[in-house]
Parts: structure tokens; sequence; C-alpha cells
């Protein structure tokens, strides 16, 4: 028999094993087909203790039994692999630009073997593998219109027509359609190979990336961009805002044109003196996104955050800024209408007082003055005996 400690030093022996777990994929790169010019991204995550290693291979479909390991930066860096490893191991294969040449059978495989790189052992034992086809059909021909450029408003918008032709492609044509900054055109969809988009009074929202998109029976939609451009016009912000010392503030700006501009906050610190803001500070904060611009002011501060705030929107075709009054009250403000009432009270109560003090002295009289002869009841007595003497008569 065992002893405790001999037991116990075998149970800690076979732990290793009993918690071991073989690789296995959770998600598996899914075929594609693309045209060329574009991109795809394929995935691949797997499990296992301890948590398996990734590499991703490439076969032409002509050759499946001749692989080739993939690395980051490969095919003059079209090619690029990002892996990470945690509780799962996740790796992400991505090729851009792409040719007839990048077609292929492309393989993701793991493992977790000790032996895994030991050129002695088989790699088809110690390596699970799992495969994705990609085709790669060459994008048909389609002619487009140029860019347009949006002039600023002059009251005479002249209308804009843009315009694309389907000129060769390796699938039948079914539909063509009109897309704005990725989202579909309603009421655009023809079968024709040629298609037009016609904006009567064009404005600077009307500004964007539009695409005519073509759909095929047995190949992927081709697309081609024409961009309507403008200078920035801001439409939506904050004219002022009133907020308390300590509390943070947020003023922001919406704007309409094409590219999406880029964005620039400054505060007025004199006539004509202007300090740009960035998020260096601490207590500024700037968020930018597309068309809009967020500007947060953390803890107000009376004596240096009141004033004037500019937001600057600008890209290739011009610039245009908007200004908010920011206003910081103290934390007395609230106290200042009673205070103005109390203020009222003593002074009212002060007048009162002065009043009656000068009042009082004129009442008294002064002690040079001869005082007045007194009349007593006798005297009075006297008149009343007189007048009755003189009524017995």
């Amino acid at each position: 028999m065992l002893s405790y400690t001999g037991m116990l030093a075998l149970l800690l022996a076979m732990l290793p094993y009993v918690s071991s777990q073989n690789a296995g994929f959770v998600k598996s790169p899914m075929s594609e087909i693309k045209l060329t010019g574009d991109a795809f991204e394929l995935y691949c995550d797997v499990v296992g203790n301890p948590v398996p290693e990734i590499q991703w291979w490439y076969a032409d479909i002509n050759r499946a039994d001749s692989f080739k390991q993939l690395w980051d930066g490969a095919r003059k860096r079209r090619v690029s692999i990002n892996t990470a490893y945690g509780a799962n191991g996740v790796s992400v294969l991505a090729i851009s630009r792409l040719t007839l040449e990048d077609a292929g059978i492309y393989e993701c495989r793991a493992s977790n073997d000790p032996r895994r790189n030991d050129l002695r052992q088989n790699p088809a034992i110690t390596w699970i593998r799992t495969q994705a086809t990609i085709s790669v059909l060459q994008k048909p021909r389609i002619n487009a219109s140029d860019q347009e450029i949006l002039q600023p408003k002059s009251g005479q918008e002249l209308p804009i027509t843009l315009q694309c032709n389907l000129t060769n492609s390796h699938s039948t044509h079914r539909e063509t359609f009109w897309m704005k900054n990725g989202q579909e055109i309603s009421n655009t969809r023809t079968e024709h190979k040629h298609t037009e988009f016609k904006l009567s009074k064009p404005r600077t929202d009307d500004s964007g990336e539009y695409m005519c998109v073509y759909t095929f029976k047995s190949a992927p939609n081709a697309n081609a961009s024409i961009e309507v451009k403008a200078a920035p016009e801001i439409l939506g912000h904050k004219r002022s805002e009133n907020k308390k010392e300590g509390e943070n503030a947020t003023l922001y700006c919406k704007s309409v044109g094409y590219p999406h501009p880029m964005w620039l906050w400054r505060k007025k610190v004199g006539r004509g003196s202007y300090i740009d803001i960035d998020n260096s500070t601490g207590r500024f904060f700037i968020i930018n996104k597309d068309n809009f611009t967020e500007l947060s002011i953390i803890s107000l501060d009376i004596r240096t955050d009141p004033g004037e705030y500019v937001c600057n929107a600008s890209n290739i075709i011009g610039s245009r800024e908007s200004m908010t009054i920011l206003r910081v009250r103290s934390h007395l403000a609230p106290l200042w209408p009673f205070l103005g009432v109390l203020a009222e009270i003593i002074i009212l109560v002060v007048i009162i007082v002065v009043y009656e003090k000068r009042k009082r002295p004129d009442e008294v009289p002064d002690d040079d003055e001869p005082a007045a002869p007194i009349k007593t009841n006798s005297t009075n007595n006297h008149k009343d005996k007189n007048v009755r003497q003189r009524n017995a008569n």
C-alpha cells in the first residue's frame, strides 16, 4: 500500500494529464467568392488546454496537396494575421487588394501537442485543421462619372446627374440600384446596365459618397463610387450653456458636408485671440466622429471656464465655425433673490430708524423758551360763576 504522501505525489503527477484537453475548433473559416480589388477576412477560434497554437497555410486550388505557411506581411504586405491567446486562441487572416492569384485553399491549423513542432512527427497527427476555399473573379468594368463639388449657396443651384454604365461582366446582370453613405436610396432599382441618379437642387446635405451597385446571378455585387463634395456647414450647436461652478458642461456641434471634417475647438481669451483646446489638460475631453464633435469640461471653474467657445469644421473644400457662450454661476446664485429681499428689508429698517431719530428732537421744547401759563381748574370755576350770575340778572 502507498502511503498518504505517496498517493498525494501520484495525484499531483497525474493532474496535468487529467486537466489537459485536446485542441478543437469553435469557429472555422467560411468559403467565399470575391472580386479582384476586394478584400476578405477568415476567422479561426480554437479551444484546448493548454491553449493551442494557431497557424495559417495556403495551397493553390490546382495543387491542393502542396501547402505553404502564410506569414504576417506576406504578398507585398497585403496579408495581415492577428492572433490573440486567452481562454481561447483566436486568429484572423485578412488579405486586401485581391488578385486572381489569391484564389485558393486557406487552412487554419491548431495544436497543443508538445511534439507539434518536431519535424520527425507527422503533422497530420499532431495538428488539427479546417479549410476554406476563396474564389476570386475578375471585377466587372463599370464606367462612372467624375466627382462633383457643390459650390456655396449662390441662389442658382444647378442640377447634378450621376451616371454609371456596366460595360463588361463575366456573369449575367440582374439589377442595379444606388446607395448613399452605405444606405440604399429608395426607388432606384432598375434592370438597365446604364443608370442615372439626379440631384435637382443640390444642397450641402446632399454631399456624400454615392455608389451604383450591380447584382449578378452567379457573382458577388460590383459597384463604383462617385463622390459629391461640399464644404462643411454647421447646422446644430448650443448657442449658450448655463452651469454652476463644480458641475460638468457638454458643448457640441453637428455639420453636413463631405468629406467628413476635421474638428477643432478653441476658446477666446482676449480681443481676437484664441487658444486651442485638446485632451491634454485632464479637464477637457473632445470626442469627434464624422460630422459630430463634443467637448466635455469637468468640474467647472468660475474664474477660468466662462467665455466663448468656438468649434471649427474644415475639409479640403472649405471650413465653417460656430460659437457657444458658456456661463458659470456661483454656488451662492440660488441665494441671490433671498439676499436681495433681505437687503431691501435692512435698508428700509435703517431708513425708518434714521427718520425716527431725526423727528424726535423737534417735538421736545428747548429749555430757553418761557413756559406757557398753566390754566388751573379754579380759573375755569370763576368763569363759570360769572356766566351764571349774568344769566340770573
